[in-house]
């Protein structure tokens, strides 16, 4: 769906609001036509307690009602700018402006999302404690998600060298990983292995732990983060074979759910003469588990 027809439907949904409210009206004037009749009323509208309370209600409920469209309405009006913004970066000659121009949208759009959550769970971000914290949230979380805007041959930066002689196991490992779990948002972190057999060519040592952080950074899954390390190495070099091997500790087990502190995942991938010759494969188990020799 594009950016317009998104907004549309978030239009059309602050409509149905409206809508809402216009019927709000026609309940309130049957419920003071229903006070008229209480035994109570005296011909007038009634302010027996019964009647008062059920006229409260109605004002709160039409109050929060307004409120939330209000506040979509202005959510709608920012996101319709930053569409706007987004279509004309197509055509500008501006680059540079157009990219800063994009990341003061997000950083707006984010915080005041972040200001929301607060206040849906209870807090009060204009207390000093919590002041700066939507900006730090959302600065921290591009952080975390800056893979997004990065490939892996933009990392490699042309660190791919010839190397005929060498054709046994190159091994880095023991990498610091820290990703996101896509299904909670919440941190996993651990330890990458990455071998491969050169063909012809070889990575620079530091590229390989670059490959792996552009594709950390994005909302992931393990699985998914272990084949497009192997995807992308085999992309880069050709290599006889490559294989990729991480152990994770997810806080989405730590800290809800199971509440597991020491339980690990464990994810591999193999391709070439790794998945098809059982020494090879071997050898590279062994040396990622300290058995080499």
């Amino acid at each position: 769906m594009s950016p317009g027809e998104n907004f549309q439907s978030s239009a059309a949904e602050v409509s149905s609001l409206s809508t809402d409210d216009v019927q709000e009206d026609v309940v309130d004037n049957n419920i003071m036509d229903d006070t008229d009749e209480c035994v109570l009323s005296q011909g007038r509208i009634c302010i027996c307690t019964s009647c008062e309370e059920e006229r409260q209600q109605l004002v709160l409920s039409r109050k929060r009602k307004r409120s939330i469209t209000k506040t979509q309405t202005s959510s709608l009006s920012l996101m319709s700018g930053l569409c706007q913004e987004v279509g004309a970066a197509g055509s500008s000659t501006s680059t540079s402006t157009q990219a800063s121009t994009t990341e003061a949208e997000k950083l707006k759009l984010m915080t005041s999302a972040c200001k929301t959550i607060l206040r849906c769970i209870g807090e009060d971000p204009d207390r000093e404690g919590l002041l700066k914290t939507p900006e730090r949230w959302t600065k921290a979380l591009l952080f975390m998600t800056s893979g997004y805007s990065q490939t892996a041959e933009q990392v490699l930066n042309d660190a791919v060298f010839t190397e005929d002689s060498h054709k046994e196991i190159v091994v880095v490992k023991d990498i610091d990983i820290h990703s996101m779990c896509e299904h909670h948002m919440v941190p996993f972190t651990g330890r990458i292995h990455v071998g491969y057999i050169p063909n012809g060519k070889i990575i620079g040592l530091s590229k390989i732990a670059r490959i792996a952080e552009v594709y950390a950074r994005r909302l992931q899954v393990q699985e998914r983060l272990t084949r497009q390390i192997v995807d992308a190495i085999e992309e880069a070099v050709q290599p006889l074979g490559v294989g990729v091997v991480i152990e994770c500790s997810h806080f989405c087990m730590v800290m809800r759910g199971v509440q597991k502190v020491g339980a690990k995942t464990v994810t591999s991938c193999v391709r070439g003469c790794f998945e098809s010759n059982q020494k090879t494969r071997a050898e590279f188990f062994n040396i990622i588990n300290g058995k080499a020799g």
